[in-house]
């Protein structure tokens, strides 16, 4: 909300709040009023939210297995959306938001706000002037760590009031697996597959999407992925979803993502390399691009040789992306711009996460058929 208000405050009126834990609704309510200056209505049923008719945009930032049940319901109910990524829990429910996505007036921007960075736009400009050469590979890579008795991988602090009459767990849950009040699962949700596709479509489909953007690519053809929990292995940590996980993307015309995801270093931090067969362009952190020419060992042809190493840095780029994200939604809604990432875009990125979710837990192979929408294990 303070991105929505910092980069677009004077162009929209947030007139409702939902949340169902009552310290997160009082919070929202206060950041309204203090960024807005006005008094926003609250809600614990989205639902009711929805059936407001001054309302005519919804950002949706809930637990991912909640997506496609607001997702829908807020297309049935006329809003224009802001989905946060993923599109969705499943590629099957991907799809069904797809089609009614496209059968419906709402203006749908993905969360995937990479797209909006001013350095991911600069590195596909470049590599489209033949600055790298021919590129067939990609390496992505997203590390992290933590102290044990710190906030272990997703394991975020529980809020001291939080208890079962200011949390509403069946809300929450939706159509996951009933089960009894678990603060953990609440406040933790990125750590079990009946509410979060964990690595994969909390991260790397951040990445994947970003190579899709600046390489020109929708999805894949194949995905191997390997993994599990190695490094938060505590004995009383009921985590379900990998601290490591790596993954191998082959698309057409031979082109290769390479992807690597670990929770217990952060020596190399967030980035993608685009290594081309004449250079090498570099975005770390979504806030430096870096460029090197191939040195072909001091024998490089003179085209390459006079290519200049670059280092650009933007401290707090992330930040304006997200701005510019939101309020490329705004213009689009306003009929000034088109979607940066219409849900088309939105479920190609979450293709290639479910594709890696589905291949690790089921340690297979799987390949996507793009002709018929469906994927199957090798």
């Amino acid at each position: 909300m303070e991105r929505l208000y910092v980069g677009s405050g004077a162009r929209v009126k947030v007139l409702g709040v939902c949340d169902t834990y009552e310290g997160n609704l009082n919070r929202g309510k206060d950041r309204v009023q203090t960024m807005g200056k006005n008094t926003p209505q609250t809600y614990v049923d989205y639902q009711a939210l929805l059936s407001n008719r001054d309302i005519n945009t919804v950002i949706i930032a809930t637990p991912e297995h909640l997506h496609f049940e607001m997702t829908m319901a807020a297309i049935k109910a006329g809003k224009n959306i802001y989905i946060e990524k993923p599109l969705a829990h499943t590629i099957e429910e991907g799809e069904k938001i797809l089609a009614a996505a496209r059968q419906s007036n709402s203006v749908i921007q993905v969360g995937t706000q990479n797209r909006s960075n001013s350095l991911y736009s600069m590195a596909k400009q470049m590599i489209q002037q033949g600055m790298i050469g021919n590129c067939h590979y990609v390496r992505a890579f997203w590390y992290r760590n933590a102290l044990p008795n710190g906030a272990p991988a997703w394991r975020y602090t529980i809020p001291n009031d939080a208890n079962e009459q200011n949390t509403d767990w069946k809300r929450f849950l939706g159509s996951a697996p009933s089960r009894p009040f678990d603060k953990q699962r609440y406040y933790q949700w990125r750590l079990y597959w009946d509410y979060s596709g964990g690595i994969s479509t909390d991260l790397l489909v951040h990445q994947t999407d970003i190579t899709n953007f600046v390489m020109g690519k929708t999805v894949p053809l194949s995905c191997m992925a390997s993994g599990g929990i190695y490094r938060w292995t505590d004995p009383g940590d009921d985590r379900d979803v990998p601290d490591t996980l790596s993954a191998i993307y082959e698309y057409p015309s031979k082109f290769h993502i390479n992807y690597s995801c670990y929770f217990g270093n952060d020596q190399y931090g967030y980035g993608e390399q685009f290594l081309g067969d004449e250079g090498t362009v570099e975005v770390l952190n979504r806030q430096v691009l870096t460029f090197a020419p191939q040195k072909f060992g001091g024998k490089a042809p003179a085209h390459v040789a006079a290519r200049k190493e670059t280092r650009l840095e933007l401290p707090g780029n992330d930040n304006l992306a997200v701005e510019a994200h939101l309020r490329n939604l705004i213009d689009a809604v306003q009929g000034k711009a088109q979607l940066v990432a219409p849900v088309e875009v939105g479920q190609q990125a979450a293709i290639s996460g479910h594709l890696a979710t589905l291949s690790l837990r089921n340690r297979k192979m799987v390949t996507w058929d793009e002709q018929a929408r469906k994927y199957s294990y090798v």
